[in-house]
């Protein structure tokens, strides 16, 4: 099992990297993780970041140095470090080449990898939310919402979290029983309730092993065996007495597969805004910067709260940049009964789409289900 480093050890600054958009919107468990592929990186002057034209498929943030922007057109524009929060021209293919007019350091992040841990991250707010409506889960919150800040999100599609509490069963153990030997096939994945374990590996299997990592309260282990179809690469160990959460193999496979949710083509967008209410699922400070017409702001993180304003007979088409988090979304909202879809592979499938969301419009809200323009 690996151990996962701090991000400080990489010199990023993360206090000013938690400030950037959309990364502010994430949980500290899921951006820390997402770090971990992402160390700061120079550019040195006279040095390309991007061509015009290019599918790089990253956001690229500038954290200090001067950047200057050359569109074909001839246009120029000079940016320069922590000038904004926002990722470097972010559009796909790039508009423009920027060239670093200065020595820089940019963090370049995976757009994919961020896409799914921000969905993740922002559905593990929703479920936060929704355990506030149901009193009789008052005594296990706080190991479910530790669960939620897990390792288990780099397997499980966000759709699906809030399956993983239905699919558990406790089991007591004590100090010194081994819950898994490294070498032999994975049966099923546990989560630590209570209690602490240490991780074992022998480099042949047969050595004496060594002491890897402790784990404790909130930690998955026991997945990889069941997600790769391999025997135990690790041998787990209690160091305490303690309480075990276990799912078995067919439950975790069930959690590996996406839900089936509505959806609608690219092509049914200007049909369904006749009588549909669009929603941007993005976070605010993305729709702010841009949305498509007449569409309200919806944070995933905020949809149970928001709910209570919605209207169960009227329909809603949600949106986002991939259709990840607008599914996951809609997934949520089905699941309370709503008449609701999303735009399939979102708005960054189109440039001339995607162009609309640059042109910040008027903002709407929701009143009595329905949109409605904000004034002033």
């Amino acid at each position: 099992m690996d151990v996962a480093l701090s991000t400080d050890d990489k010199g990023l600054d993360f206090g000013w990297v938690r400030t950037l958009v959309p990364l502010k919107a994430m949980g500290d468990a899921h951006l820390r993780e997402l770090l971990q592929h992402c160390p700061e990186q120079m550019v040195f002057k006279g040095q390309s970041l991007f061509e015009a034209g290019s599918f790089d498929r990253q956001h690229i943030y500038l954290l200090h140095g001067d950047v200057e922007f050359s569109y074909p057109n001839g246009v120029a524009e000079i940016v320069k470090g922590r000038s904004s929060l926002f990722p470097l021209v972010p559009e796909q293919p790039r508009p423009c080449t920027a060239i670093a007019l200065t020595d820089c350091s940019v963090l370049r992040i995976n757009s994919d990898q961020l896409d799914k841990l921000l969905t993740w991250s922002q559905v593990a707010e929703y479920l936060k939310i929704d355990t506030a409506y149901q009193p009789e889960l008052d005594e296990d919150v706080d190991w479910m919402l530790t669960i939620l800040k897990s390792n288990l999100f780099f397997k499980v599609p966000p759709t699906n979290i809030g399956e993983i509490f239905s699919r558990l069963q406790p089991r007591v153990v004590e100090q010194g029983e081994v819950i898994l030997r490294q070498g032999e096939v994975g049966d099923g994945c546990y989560f630590i309730k209570e209690g602490n374990a240490e991780v074992l590996r022998s480099a042949d299997g047969v050595q004496r092993p060594q002491h890897l990592a402790d784990i404790g309260p909130g930690r998955c282990f026991g997945e990889d065996a069941l997600v790769n179809e391999t025997v135990r690469n690790a041998t787990v160990r209690m160091t305490s007495d303690g309480v075990l959460m276990v799912m078995d193999k067919q439950d975790f496979i069930r959690l590996l597969k996406e839900p089936q949710v509505n959806s609608l083509p690219l092509s049914a967008l200007n049909t369904v805004q006749e009588q549909a209410v669009l929603i941007d699922v993005r976070t605010e400070d993305e729709y702010a910067l841009g949305h498509l017409p007449r569409a309200v702001n919806i944070p995933v993180s905020l949809l149970r709260l928001k709910t209570r304003m919605l209207d169960i007979s009227q329909e809603y088409v949600l949106y986002c940049d991939t259709g990840r988090r607008s599914n996951a979304a809609t997934s949520l909202l089905q699941k309370l009964g709503y008449n609701v879809s999303y735009l399939h592979r979102g708005v960054n499938q189109d440039a001339s789409l995607r162009q609309q969301l640059l042109v910040a419009g008027a903002d709407y809200l929701l009143k009595g289900g329905k949109a409605e323009r904000v004034l002033g």
